[in-house]
């Protein structure tokens, strides 16, 4: 996958994991609100709906606020990569400011995955505001809280 360093923020970890594990904890609600942001922060409220166009929402409750987040899902390759968007909401209704795409690859690596995140956003002021937020040291958190579930599994 082609990534451009103005608009991407990209971490690669290896998971272990099976990239299916990965995949299914990504996109099945009741598993997303085990890892999905850092603790002690909750996902409150998570939507799947698995096919291209299809919704991918969350809720989440950070320092006591809830914070909606409304999606997309624009491609979808089963156990190996999961992309969605705040970028538009279900039925394709532009969304009034749009955070980033997320472009998540599983692939397979011995017993385990690795797993690459790509957060893309529409400016290269959005992605320095979103590395300025923490992404790399957030993600990595929840990179971890993903390994850790999907063993339990």
């Amino acid at each position: 996958m082609l990534t451009d360093p103005e608009p991407d923020l990209t971490l690669t970890r290896h998971v272990d994991a099976s990239p299916e594990a990965l995949f299914a904890c990504w996109t099945t609600p009741q598993h997303m609100k085990q890892f999905f942001v850092p603790r002690p922060h909750q996902v409150t409220h998570a939507e799947v709906d698995l096919r291209v166009g299809g919704r991918f929402n969350t809720v989440m409750l950070v320092d006591g606020q809830e914070i909606p987040n409304f999606g997309v899902v624009l491609e979808i390759v089963a156990g190996r990569k999961l992309v969605f968007t705040d970028a538009y909401t279900e039925g394709w209704k532009p969304a009034p400011d749009p955070f980033m795409t997320a472009i998540l690859t599983f692939e397979p690596d011995g017993d385990g995955a690795i797993f690459t995140a790509v957060a893309r956003h529409r400016s290269a002021e959005a992605r320095a505001q979103h590395e300025k937020m923490g992404f790399h040291e957030g993600w990595g958190v929840v990179v971890q809280q993903l390994e850790d579930y999907a063993k339990s599994l």
